[in-house]
Formats: C-alpha cells, sequence, structure tokens
C-alpha cells in the first residue's frame, strides 16, 4: 500500500482547506448564534465538489475515490467539524443509497441535486428503543394504499431532518419478518403531509446542524419512491454504511487534528513562571500522545479508503479505522480541554463544543462497542468480518443506464 497521497488528492485537501477557511469559518459562528441552517453555504460547497468524490461524472460527481472523500472530510472537519455534519446526507450514505437500488429515473431526480448542494439530504434509520438492532427491531410501518404507503412511527437522531427536502427513510412493510421486512423509501417532507422533525436540545452540539425526532403520522410517499422492492431495505442501508463508517472515521480524525493543533497553539502561547507551559513534560506528554495517535489513525483510515478504492475486503478494516479514528477524537479532545484548563470550558475556544463533537463518533455508523464486537470475533475466528467481500464501493457500482445530469 502506498502511504503517499496523489499530487492530486493533495490539490483537493488544500482547495478543501481554502474553502473552509474563505468560505465557513468566518461565518460558521454567526449560523451558530442565529441558529440558523446555512443552506447556501451548502450549496457552495456541493458547487465546489466537496460532496461526489465517489459518485461518477454522470451524476455530477468528480469520480476520484474515497481516498479523496476521506481527505475532503477530513480537511471539512479539521476546520470546522459541525459544517461537516451534512457530509452523509449529501455526498454519502443518502445519494450513495438511492445511486445503488434507485431506478434510472430516481437516479437523475435526486442524486445531481444532492451532490451540488441544491437539495438538502437526510438518512432516517435509528429508532428510540433499536439501538444497534435498528432493522430488526425497527416499529415503523408503512402501509400500501393504493398508489401510495402510509408511513406511521417515530425515528430518532435524524441529522438536519427540520431543513431535508430529499431523504432515506426505512421502514417495515412486514411487521412479522425482522429485518427482512424493512423497505427503503425516498421522502419529500415538504411535498407531502404527515411528517414532522422536532429538534433535540443536545448539550454542545451545533444550533445550525439540529438532530431530531421525527413523528410521521400517516406520512404519504407515493410508490414510484420506493427504493428497490418491499424487504430489500436492510441489504440497501448496510451496503451504505461501510462506507459511511470511513466518513465517519475521517471525520473523527480531522476533528483530532483540529484538537492537536489548538492544543501546540495554546501551549506555545500560554505561560508559566515565565515560560510556555509546552515547556513542561506533562504537557509535552500529552501532545505526544495525541500526535501518535493521531498518525496511526490516518494510516487506518486511508488503509480502509485505499482498500474501498481497489475492490478489496473493506469490512474489518472500516470498523478498525473507525473506532480507532474515535478513540483518538475522543483521546485529542479531552487532553486538549485538560491543557486549556478552565478555558476549555469557555466557547470562545472550539475545544468548548469539540469535546461534545467527540463523544458523538462513538456511536454514529454503529457504536464503539459493535465495531469491538465485529472486530473481535474476526479476530478469534468466530465470525469473519469480511465473510460477505462482493463490490462496495459506488465506482464499482456502474449504473450505464443513468444519462448525464439535467
Amino acid at each position: 500500500m502506498n502511504f503517499m497521497l496523489s499530487p492530486e488528492i493533495e490539490a483537493v485537501r488544500d482547495m478543501v482547506g481554502r474553502f473552509m477557511q474563505n468560505e465557513v469559518v468566518p461565518v460558521m459562528e454567526d449560523f451558530e448564534k442565529r441558529q440558523e441552517f446555512p443552506r447556501e453555504l451548502i450549496k457552495k460547497a456541493g458547487e465546489a465538489g466537496l460532496y461526489g468524490a465517489v459518485f461518477p461524472e454522470s451524476v455530477g460527481g468528480s469520480d476520484m475515490g474515497y481516498m479523496a472523500a476521506a481527505v475532503i472530510m477530513e480537511e471539512m472537519a479539521r476546520h470546522d467539524v459541525r459544517f461537516g455534519s451534512c457530509n452523509n446526507q449529501q455526498g454519502g450514505t443518502c445519494p450513495s443509497c438511492i445511486y445503488t437500488a434507485g431506478t434510472p429515473e430516481q437516479i437523475k431526480k435526486y442524486v445531481p441535486n444532492l451532490l451540488a448542494g441544491r437539495t438538502i439530504g437526510m438518512m432516517s434509520l435509528s429508532e428510540s428503543g433499536s439501538g444497534s438492532d435498528a432493522a430488526g427491531a425497527m416499529k415503523t410501518f408503512a402501509k400500501r394504499d393504493g398508489d401510495v404507503y402510509r408511513i406511521s412511527g417515530q425515528k430518532m437522531w435524524a441529522s438536519i431532518a427540520n431543513e431535508t427536502d430529499v431523504g432515506i427513510l426505512f421502514a417495515k412493510t412486514d411487521r412479522d419478518a425482522g429485518a427482512k421486512g424493512v423497505t427503503a423509501f425516498i421522502v419529500e417532507p415538504k411535498k407531502y403531509p404527515g411528517f414532522k422533525a422536532q429538534p433535540i436540545d443536545l448539550l454542545g452540539m451545533s444550533k445550525a446542524f439540529r438532530t431530531n425526532i421525527v413523528f410521521l403520522d400517516d406520512f404519504v410517499v407515493p410508490v414510484e419512491n420506493r427504493l428497490g422492492e418491499e424487504g430489500e431495505g436492510f441489504k440497501i442501508i448496510m451496503r451504505a454504511l461501510q462506507p459511511g463508517r470511513v466518513n465517519v472515521a475521517a471525520k473523527a480524525l480531522g476533528l483530532a487534528q483540529a484538537c492537536l493543533e489548538d492544543a501546540v497553539r495554546y501551549a506555545n502561547e500560554r505561560t508559566v513562571k515565565g515560560q510556555p507551559i509546552g515547556r513542561f513534560q506533562m504537557i509535552q506528554n500529552d501532545i505526544a500522545e495525541m500526535a501518535t495517535a493521531i498518525e496511526a489513525s490516518r494510516a487506518l483510515v486511508y488503509k480502509a479508503a485505499y482498500c474501498m478504492d481497489n475492490d478489496l475486503p473493506s469490512n474489518r478494516i472500516a470498523a478498525i479505522a473507525k473506532y480507532h479514528a474515535s478513540s483518538t477524537a475522543k483521546l485529542c479532545a479531552d487532553k486538549t480541554q485538560q491543557i486549556f484548563g478552565g478555558y476549555g470550558l469557555a466557547r470562545e475556544y472550539r475545544i468548548s463544543w469539540m469535546r461534545v463533537y467527540a463523544d458523538m463518533f462513538f456511536n454514529g455508523e454503529g457504536s464503539a462497542n459493535i465495531q469491538k464486537i465485529l472486530i473481535a470475533e474476526d479476530a478469534l475466528g468466530y465470525k469473519l468480518a469480511d465473510r460477505h467481500h462482493g463490490k462496495t464501493g459506488l465506482r464499482d457500482v456502474r449504473r450505464d443506464d443513468v444519462g448525464a445530469p439535467a
């Protein structure tokens, strides 16, 4: 494996850094204070190509692959992890579900607009009592009624559902079939009645990008918006979650790097007894541990992306990368907040809210404990993580039936 990034991907990293510094960082805090969703910034990011790295040019992507997508996500999170929180909805699980399982008409209608940031995406799978058995324990039910489905139930942890134009929502169409009874739907909450998103007040989390409870009361979804056949929802979401883990791992890596940079800056500026606190061995110990963990996480994240780009078994390495990177983010956030001392709790320093995001990465796209079970059972020989290896990357799902975007 070549650990040196290509000049093209390094150029993408530089472009993303400039975009974040020029367009996002100067205004993001104002959006937070107003509790306003930055829809125009999402559109600018889409126009800049930040969401289409793994999608072919026929639907508005750049076809650069998962390594480029990981670097883009890492750099976005390094500058402002809050803005990076919508990456999965715009360029990850939401459009990838449509691209891999949708009809040519569905793909043409929805995917290019999501990648371009013209519409806001959503992924809604989790429920309050389902935990890691999201499919099997699902209670939300979709009943066929002529040429529409009527969906009733409640969803949890639906990011930016209060702003979404187009999303993927999973519901049971057969209550007694377990995971095999789950069906995927393309939903348009602003177009059809019965959908209500209520933001959850999460301590320290973004007020611009909200996480929501979704209430569904005979929510109408036309039959032509079903994604795949009835009962294929679990297969569709599992195909999307593996790349999603790499995305979350890259996001955690970017956050960890941001923590280290803030810690180094503060350790060199803050003086005690006439010298920077970075001269003290306890601080140096923390900096060394952070830097080492980050380098290890970066190698794992890039290896997972490399495997996906080259159609190599990647479920195991994606789980390892996600677990290690989220652990690294938590380690770096904890140590950075300790280095800042009391100032680490002050809103004027971003470590005060980055600390909360570090905790969140333990749960997104599968909890840390679920990743450890997968890793351990593979190591013990009980259940091979890559036993179902097949083509998993979007670049391997060539949709010759989809023409260029309008």
